[in-house]
């Protein structure tokens, strides 16, 4: 079975209107492939513009047999239901098959929480006599200053830095930015790293404005940060399973619990896109660096 002028239209759709990333479009098309499969398996072929939902159902059934986790199965589910939605809205179907389709019940796991105290041990626990601990005092304290996920945290740029501002521009999901407050510990561990390490690097064509860069002067990777993290972990005594979104999680627990405002939890986060010019129609400026300043336990 064919589908690839409804795949063309699908991919637009999901970069123009939907804003999501490269990863998450592969992702959204393969869910859809999927469901190719399995129709052109069956004895009378249908096209995806003739499925019902009793058709749907069978196919979840089918991905069912195959052993995949609940969460595997909610987001192939997920994909089918925006592929429908999307056929809807472009008047290629009348009804959406997939409309009532059920995902399977996923259990939610709570994230792990480092305290007050780990965190701080973690913070403390580099030997600073060495410039690659420099360089990962700076990361960490801004995965806790600013509740960044390691993928921003590898892709800031020294561009991205508003130091008088005390600010960070931070491009999140689907390429969408926000402006998040950084701590004044962090800017301060921040500054020493661009001044004594990163300065004395021998920059590779390409990485020059990215902050975070390896010995060899390339862009850092995800996989080194977690081995940091989980490598400083054990060194400190930590026998949590810590990743980096630990710190994210570490964060966000930190400023609700000691109060903060949700909105403002949730703006720092980058739940909701914000832009630099549009700063001042969500939250004042101000209000999100007193929101740091009075909650965070390092500030």
């Amino acid at each position: 079975m064919n589908w690839s002028a409804e795949k063309k239209a699908f991919e637009t759709y999901l970069k123009l209107e939907r804003s999501l990333s490269k990863n998450s479009i592969n992702a959204y098309i393969n869910d859809v492939d999927k469901l190719v499969q399995f129709l052109s398996m069956q004895t009378e072929p249908k096209s995806l513009l003739k499925v019902t939902t009793q058709d749907l159902r069978d196919f979840i059934k089918w991905i069912n047999e195959f052993g995949l986790i609940a969460s595997t199965q909610s987001r192939i589910i997920s994909g089918i239901k925006s592929f429908y939605k999307f056929l809807l809205l472009e008047d290629l179907i009348k009804h959406d098959p997939a409309d009532n389709l059920e995902s399977p019940k996923i259990r939610r796991k709570l994230p792990e929480v480092l305290s007050v105290n780990e965190v701080n041990m973690m913070l403390d626990g580099l030997d600073l006599s060495r410039p690659e601990n420099i360089r990962n005092k700076a990361m960490l304290e801004i995965l806790y200053s600013s509740g960044l996920r390691v993928s921003e945290l590898i892709s800031l740029k020294l561009s991205d830095l508003y130091k008088e501002l005390e600010f960070i521009k931070v491009t999140g999901k689907g390429n969408k930015e926000r402006l998040v407050p950084i701590g004044s510990s962090a800017l301060k561990h921040l500054e020493i790293y661009l001044q004594h390490v990163r300065n004395q690097l021998r920059i590779q064509k390409g990485n020059e404005d990215f902050i975070f860069l390896n010995k060899r002067g390339s862009k850092l990777s995800r996989v080194m940060v977690f081995m940091i993290i989980k490598d400083l972990a054990l060194a400190v005594g930590i026998k949590k399973n810590i990743s980096p979104h630990t710190f994210r999680h570490s964060f966000a627990t930190h400023l609700i619990e000691g109060g903060a405002d949700l909105r403002a939890v949730q703006e720092m986060l980058g739940h909701e896109s914000i832009t630099t010019t549009e700063i001042y129609t969500h939250l004042d400026r101000d209000f999100l660096k007193q929101t740091i300043t009075q909650y965070h336990p390092r500030s």
